[in-house]
């Protein structure tokens, strides 16, 4: 069975991203305590971690690297820094734009992720207070 190269992938992703899952719970706990809950300290943190991981970990497969299994590379990126914080991930495609050239696109993608997620995020709210408000 884990000789199949999409179960292999589906193993990985999983594995990586319940340790991705449980480190951000508990890092964000021990944060909390450390820093308080006034500014998001928690967050900001784990995002900047994962980007520094995910900008660390995918420079070192171009490089020397290049021979960790495609199994492991999904377990770490994907699955680990997937579920750690998916900011790594945005970062990471908005690098790839920005390096292959494409200033205009790479900045367009930058900021309409961050506008269009607030944006869609307060719709979320505003539809949740509308549906809660009709089931009263």
């Amino acid at each position: 069975m884990l000789q199949n190269p999409v179960i292999r992938a589906a193993v990985a992703i999983s594995l990586g991203a319940i340790a991705g899952a449980l480190s951000r719970y508990y890092l964000g706990l021990w944060f909390n305590q450390l820093f308080g809950t006034e500014f998001p300290y928690s967050t900001l943190i784990i995002n900047i971690s994962g980007c520094f991981v995910m900008g660390l970990f995918t420079t070192l497969l171009i490089g020397a690297l290049r021979t960790i299994s495609l199994d492991t590379r999904l377990l770490v990126t994907t699955g680990f820094l997937g579920s750690y914080t998916t900011f790594s991930t945005y970062e990471l495609d908005t690098a790839k734009l920005l390096q292959q050239g494409s200033l205009e696109i790479g900045l367009l993608y930058w900021f309409c992720s961050a506008v269009l997620g607030m944006v869609c995020f307060q719709l979320g709210v505003i539809c949740a207070n509308f549906f809660q408000i009709r089931n009263e």
